[in-house]
This record gives C-alpha cells, structure tokens and sequence, in this order.
C-alpha cells in the first residue's frame, strides 16, 4: 500500500476490505459509515489527519472586523461553521436572523441546522461542490450584500478574488489554523482506501510522509479544493464527492464499491 520511495502503481480493481477515513469517528452507535461498513464487510478507521486550532476571541479583536456589520456569509467546511459561531458566543454577539448564508455544498448548508433556524430562502449552496457553482448562486444574490468569508490561514484565494473583481464589499476574519496531526502509526497499516475532505488532510499526508508513493491504494476526496490537492500531490483521485450521484463521501464509496463487485 503506502510505503516511501517505492514505485506507484494503481490496482483499481482490487477488492477493497479496509477504509481509512481522514476524519473522527462518528460519535455514537448510528453513521451511514458503519452501515456500509456492515454491508460489505469492510473494516474502517476513523483518524484525522489535521488538528482544528481555533483562535480566541482576544487575538481575533485584533483582525478590527466588525463581524455583526456584514450581511452575508461564505461557508466552504463544517470547521468554519462551528468557529465561526463559536466566535460570535466569546465575543457575546448575535448573529442577525435576517443573516445570508452560501456554502460550498448541501452537505455544509444542511450543518447550519446545528446553529440556526434553517430557511431556504437564506441558505443557499453550489450545485456540485465547486467553487464556480458557487459564485453562480452568490452571483444570484449578491446586491447590496456585505459579505463575511469566515476561513483558516490557509484560505481559498479564489473565492476573495472573485469578490474582489465583483466588486463584493468583503472581510476575510481569519477563526482558526489547520496544524497537520501525527499520522505515522495509523498509515503505515495497510489500507486499501483513505478518504480524504480537506486539502490540509492531503498537506498533513505529504509532510507526515515526504516520500508517500501511492502503490495501488486507492484515493477519495470530498470537495473540488480537495480533488485539487491530492492531484497537485501526483496522486491518482479514484473516488470523488459530492457528484450529482454522490452527494457524500459514503454515496461515492458504495457506487464504487458496486462497481467492483460488478467485476
């Protein structure tokens, strides 16, 4: 599977029995996960490859954003989520219930439920994960908004670019940095899958491993920034949510497993 400085090959047709998911386990007894893990007999394990750091309220002040004065906001993770109202609790603010929100997919709008009153008429998300679908529907809705691009240090440059030459009054309140986790015990175990769902997942891999050759392990990745990182790390992307299709990572993983076992 994953040894350093050995020859990349990719075996797509063979049979898959462990998964490993570059996220925390779900919590309880009851996951789509667990499920497909019973359908087909596989062995997943759950290890995040990237520590969420959240930054405080105090260094967050010195940004000088008025984070109440904006109308809109620009979700692209469920981490900017629950930062992001995470920071308006320390900083004893209220989110406006008249508030805009875009994200990136269903999947990312659908976790607003957590927070807020869920209304169509003030979510709004791209139809297939990228970032073009996206500025379709902000292009929509975009008049007289200001808008909030909550992210990491580590942000998409494409989407304040596209604000910018849109002429999209915008702050871009920096609520967390990604640190890579220590990965080294969990993939030097043999898997035939590992999913990820964030380009920094994909960093946290290469640092972890400078030297990672693929050698037939297949790759899933959720979300268009994510297909990006893995194939700018010369890795070959075998499985690819949200599609039409496969809105989530388990959806992609059964069609594929499907798919195999057509063979």
């Amino acid at each position: 599977m994953v040894k350093n400085g050995s020859s990349q090959t990719v075996t797509t047709g063979k049979a898959v029995k462990k998964i490993l998911i570059a996220q925390s386990k779900p919590e309880g007894n009851k996951s789509p996960y667990f499920d497909l893990a019973k359908k087909y007999k596989l062995k997943l394990d759950f290890h995040p490859f990237i520590i969420v750091d959240g930054i405080p309220a105090k260094e967050f002040r010195r940004q000088k954003i008025d984070i109440a004065n904006y109308s809109a906001v620009i979700f692209t993770s469920r981490n900017t989520i629950d930062h992001f109202f995470r920071i308006f609790d320390e900083m004893k603010v209220s989110v406006s219930q008249e508030t805009k929100y875009f994200c990136i997919t269903e999947a990312v709008a659908l976790y607003l439920q957590k927070f807020i009153l869920y209304r169509k008429r003030k979510v709004f998300y791209g139809a297939d994960g990228s970032n073009k679908s996206l500025f379709d529907v902000i292009n929509k809705h975009k008049d007289n908004e200001k808008f909030l691009y909550p992210c990491s240090e580590s942000f998409d440059g494409g989407i304040t670019n596209w604000l910018i030459q849109h002429n999209c009054e915008h702050a871009t309140p920096v609520l967390y940095r990604i640190i890579s986790n220590d990965i080294t015990e969990v993939i030097g175990r043999e898997y035939d899958v590992i999913c990820f769902f964030t380009p920094g997942g994909v960093k946290s891999l290469l640092e972890n491993f400078p030297k990672f050759k693929q050698n037939g392990t297949r790759i899933g990745a959720f979300g268009v920034n994510t297909f990006k990182a893995v194939e700018d790390a010369g890795l070959v992307l075998d499985i690819k949510a949200p599609q039409p299709q496969a809105p989530s990572m388990v959806s992609a993983l059964e069609i594929y497993l499907t798919g195999l076992n057509k063979k």
